[in-house]
């Protein structure tokens, strides 16, 4: 049974975007405008230009932050303050997921590449403040996004993660390479599977995934 696979686990580090609540809400599409309209004040270029750069440094760096902060020397504080700015009313509350959370065993925080307010934002919309013992954004990573290993190291060292007790909840099949480096278990949380060797688990559904650890 899963649950067994998971036994050991008292540390569970979760994604927010697209991971704590369904990518079918395309909440991020509104982040994805923001950033453009954000890299086209900045660095004075049309949209296509800024969709182009938004896109690579994404690939290249991890983040369009990330790009925009080493190639161009960036701040980043009015960047995050800006493309979070965005209506969260495509959110739902899950009760069923806030349950199994509680239930889990342990500590259990959120880690993500936006900033910590704006995930405290979507934790509020999806009814699931209160539930994680830390909040943590990329400011808490000295700005180093996942999957960057500084980023991780930074966190988890701030969180005191223990690897070898500790789970990854994750969309984005990149950023799990370091926490199974690590020897955490890995779960890909994406509708289409991703296969690798870093990935141990994949879900489509959050909410069915962790009842069936907690049961």
């Amino acid at each position: 049974m899963v649950a067994d696979l998971f036994s050991h686990v008292s540390h569970w580090v979760f994604d927010l975007d697209n991971t704590l609540y369904p990518p079918r809400v395309r909440l991020f599409d509104q982040i994805e405008v923001r950033m453009t309209n954000w890299v086209m004040d900045e660095l004075g270029v049309d949209q296509a230009e800024a969709d182009r750069l938004r896109q690579k440094y994404w690939r290249e760096h991890g983040t369009t932050l990330a790009g925009l902060m080493r190639e161009h020397g960036v701040d980043p504080g009015p960047y995050l303050h800006d493309v979070h700015d965005i209506s969260f009313d495509a959110l739902e509350p899950d009760h069923d997921l806030a349950s199994h959370i509680t239930n889990l065993p342990g500590r259990k925080i959120v880690y993500t590449n936006g900033s910590a307010p704006y995930a405290e934002q979507v934790l509020a919309a999806r009814g699931l403040s209160g539930l994680f013992d830390a909040i943590y954004g990329v400011e808490h990573a000295d700005f180093h996004p996942k999957p960057d290993r500084a980023a991780f190291d930074a966190v988890f060292a701030r969180d005191g993660v223990k690897p070898d007790v500790a789970a990854m909840f994750e969309d984005d099949p990149r950023n799990l390479a370091v926490p199974h480096e690590l020897g955490m278990k890995t779960v890909h949380v994406a509708p289409t599977p991703e296969p690798a060797d870093h990935i141990h688990h994949h879900t489509d559904d959050l909410t069915a995934f962790l009842e069936r650890l907690v049961k």
